[in-house]
Parts: structure tokens; C-alpha cells; sequence
């Protein structure tokens, strides 16, 4: 009696063209009646499905089990793929990927010009970078030589010798396993010291402790083993050291040659972001100090370590890809589910059409059930996915990296999938004949 007290009002206004105001009220609220009568609010289809699975507690589990597993999987694989990068990345920096090495690549226009103009690195070069470019750290020229030591018992090998300076050992991480490694004093006093490597070392004297102290000859003049050192890290081939080689001050070496010249030049930068511009940097102070036509090379491991961060990333795009099977494999069984559930329903959805409901309501009910599977599965996958990476840092120092964004992929899939593979069954429920679902046993 109301509304139609109402929808009176509203004729009556609508015959007086001097009220518009009420007119529009009318207009709004006759609206609002006709939407009520075909449109149940969401709470209501909420509650409905929250009543169904109550009514079929094991089922909603075992559905929302498939999601609960492909979810996890999502988030572990999205982690074990950032961990990898990480501690794949951590290996390369530990070869000092903030150092440049700048060498000598020829000069002249003509071959005949590149053999008779030669334009190698000095010490000097050296020292005028080290004045110029205030980012550097640590710098060491590397003299390149070989010699024949003698093993004892008649062995003789062909050995590296290499002439640097006591920075050397900052720039390439070089641990010092017995003895120490020589200093500044050593290299301006110009003492036949020498640091070896463990291999010759245990060769030479059976162990890396009774090597210290021992004396050796190269090319005739005798040095004293101060020191046994190894690399901290596989350089993956971008070191000059090899299983055997010797380090002598630069000061000492130098004689050896004769010569200025120098091999290559290690600087060592204050971070990883001033490698590229500081390359760039060197090779042109060098060459302001050379002829024109003189080519220098600057290579770093920046390349390295850009191409290795690519790797990973596409190595864990696809096995995101691959754990995304899981979803679509926990979507199936959804729909299965629903199906199911439609055919079971089949009187519930007749009687519900026969008092007023529209299919888009029906289709909206049964839509709303996949995504509260899905979505629900999703939320304790990834409870559970997280708890496995973050709970090893209570058994471990390592901390195992989460990425929030694995989190949001996560959670927008398990949706995506509920509205996707729910689509079917809901859209089948809503086409059913109420005559035909009433009369269905």
C-alpha cells in the first residue's frame, strides 16, 4: 500500500509540470523499488554460500585443497628462484666485481704500424689515474712473467711469475692462508720476497705451513716464501692466476724485464655503480697520455654479473610458469566440483526461480561459491608458502628472500582462477528451466 501510495504521489507529480523536484524523487525511488525486486544484495549471496559449505564441510576442503598446493608451489618457486639469483650473485661479487682491469689492445692504423708502435701500459699510467679519478680504491700493475722452478727430484716446471703490488691482494680478495703477504715496505725496499699458492706449496715443500720461510730460486737470484694465499671465490676464467703461480713485488720484477712496461692495471672502485663510468673514465686518461692511434681496453665483470641476473630471471619465469599448471590443474577441480554441485542443487535453483530470482542472481551465487574455494585455498597456499621460506631462518643464518609481489601474484591468480573455471557451472545454473528443475528428482 505504501508503494503504490508512492507510485501515486509520482503520477500525480508528474501531471504538475510546475514540481520537477518532486518529480526526479519519484523517478528515483520507483528505481530503487523495481531493482529490490529483482536484485538480491551480495550479503545475501554470501550468506547462501557460506550455508553451503557448511552443509558440505569435506568437500569445500578437498576442492580448495588443489589451490591451497598450487599457491604454495607458486610462492616457493618464486622464492627458490630469488634465492638462487641472489646467492648466484653473491658468488661472482666475491671475484671483486667493483675492479677494472685496463690493458694494452695495440696501436696504428696498418698491422706493419701496430708491430712497430707499441704503446704499453706503465706504472705511470697507473699513477695518473690514481690522481685524477678520486673513485679509486686500490689500484696494482701486473707484470707477467714465466720461469722454470725446480720441484726437487729433478722436476722442473714451467711457472707464472707475477710482479704486483700489495694492493693486489685487496683488489682480487686473495686469502692468506699461512705467513702474510707483503707490504709497502717490502715494495719499496725492493725485498725477494715471493707469496705462493697452496698447490705449489704442497708440491714444492708437502704443505702449505713448512712452506713459509723457504727459499727458491727464479732465474737464478734466490726469494724467500713469505706467505701461502687462494682465492676466495671460482673466478670463472677472469683471473691471470693460475693453479701455480708466484707473487713478487712489482718493485722486484720490474728488473727482471728491463722495461717501464706493464701487463695489465687493476683498479678497484669504492662501489659496483662507478664500475661502467669509471672504465670509460680510465681508458680516457690513458690515452690522453699516449700516442693517438693506441687502443686501451677496460673489461669488468659487470657484463658478467648483468647476464647472470638475466639467467635467473627467466629461469624463474619459467618455473612460474610451470607451478602456474598447478592452478589451472586446482581450477579444473573447481569446476568439476561445481558441476557437481549444480546437479545436486537442481530442485534448490527451480524453487528459487519459481519465487522471483534471476538468472543473474543464480549465476552471481554460484560464481561467488568458486571464488570463496579458490580465494580461500589461495590464502592458506600462501600462509603456507611463506611459512616454509621464513621458518628456515630460525634453523639457519641464511635469510631465505621473500618477494611480497610472489604474495599479490599469488592471491590475484587463486581469484582470476575462481572466476575463470566457476564461469561454467554457474552459467549452466543460471540457464536451467525452473518448469524442469521442480519436476527433477
Amino acid at each position: 500500500m505504501i508503494a503504490e501510495a508512492a507510485w501515486r504521489r509520482g503520477a500525480s507529480s508528474e501531471q504538475d509540470p510546475m514540481n520537477p523536484t518532486e518529480h526526479a524523487r519519484q523517478h528515483a525511488f520507483q528505481e530503487t523499488l523495481l531493482s529490490a525486486r529483482r536484485t538480491m544484495l551480495m550479503s545475501e549471496i554470501l550468506k547462501l554460500a557460506v550455508d553451503s559449505f557448511r552443509a558440505s564441510k569435506v568437500r569445500f576442503a578437498l576442492t580448495a585443497l588443489g589451490m591451497v598446493i598450487g599457491t604454495a608451489s607458486v610462492i616457493l618457486v618464486v622464492t627458490i628462484g630469488l634465492t638462487g639469483k641472489r646467492y648466484i650473485l653473491e658468488q661472482i661479487q666475491k671475484v671483486e666485481t667493483n675492479s677494472i682491469e685496463l690493458e694494452y689492445a695495440g696501436g696504428g692504423v696498418t698491422p706493419a704500424e701496430r708491430v712497430r708502435y707499441n704503446d704499453f701500459l706503465t706504472r705511470q699510467d697507473e699513477k695518473n689515474v690514481d690522481a685524477q679519478l678520486p673513485g679509486v680504491m686500490y689500484s696494482s700493475p701486473v707484470l707477467t712473467m714465466h720461469d722454470r722452478i725446480s720441484f726437487g727430484g729433478g722436476v722442473v716446471k714451467d711457472t707464472l711469475v707475477l710482479g704486483v703490488s700489495p694492493q693486489y691482494r685487496n683488489i682480487r680478495n686473495l686469502i692468506v692462508t699461512e705467513g702474510r703477504f707483503f707490504d709497502e715496505e717490502d715494495d719499496l725496499a725492493h725485498i725477494k720476497c715471493a707469496v705462493v699458492t697452496e698447490l705449489f706449496a704442497k708440491e714444492r715443500y708437502g704443505s702449505a705451513d713448512a712452506a713459509v720461510g723457504q727459499t727458491f730460486e727464479i732465474s737464478g737470484i734466490p726469494f724467500t716464501v713469505i706467505g701461502v694465499f687462494r682465492e676466495s671465490q671460482d673466478d670463472f676464467g677472469q683471473s691471470e692466476i693460475e693453479d701455480q703461480t708466484i707473487l713478487i713485488p712489482y718493485s722486484v720484477a720490474r728488473y727482471f724485464t728491463g722495461t717501464e712496461r706493464v701487463n695489465q692495471i687493476y683498479f678497484s672502485m669504492r662501489s659496483m655503480d662507478e664500475v661502467p663510468d669509471a672504465a670509460r673514465e680510465i681508458v680516457r686518461i690513458v690515452q690522453s697520455h699516449h700516442r693517438v692511434n693506441s687502443v686501451y681496453k677496460a673489461q669488468t665483470l659487470k657484463q658478467l654479473l648483468t647476464m647472470a641476473a638475466q639467467i635467473m630471471d627467466a629461469l624463474t619465469v619459467v618455473l612460474f610458469l610451470v607451478a602456474s599448471v598447478t592452478l589451472a590443474v586446482g581450477g579444473v577441480g573447481i569446476m568439476n566440483i561445481m558441476l557437481a554441485n549444480v546437479r545436486s542443487r537442481v530442485r534448490e535453483i527451480g524453487i528459487r526461480k519459481a519465487l522471483g530470482a534471476t538468472r543473474r542472481e543464480i549465476k552471481l551465487q554460484f560464481l561467488s561459491e568458486a571464488v570463496i574455494i579458490s580465494l580461500v585455498g589461495g590464502i592458506v597456499g600462501t600462509i603456507v608458502g611463506l611459512a616454509i621460506p621464513l621458518s628456515v631462518r630460525f634453523f639457519f643464518d641464511y635469510a631465505i628472500p621473500v618477494s611480497p609481489w610472489s604474495v599479490v601474484v599469488a592471491l590475484t591468480a587463486a581469484t582470476l582462477v575462481g572466476v575463470v573455471f566457476g564461469t561454467v557451472p554457474a552459467t549452466r545454473a543460471a540457464q536451467m528451466d525452473p518448469v524442469e528443475s521442480l519436476k527433477y528428482e
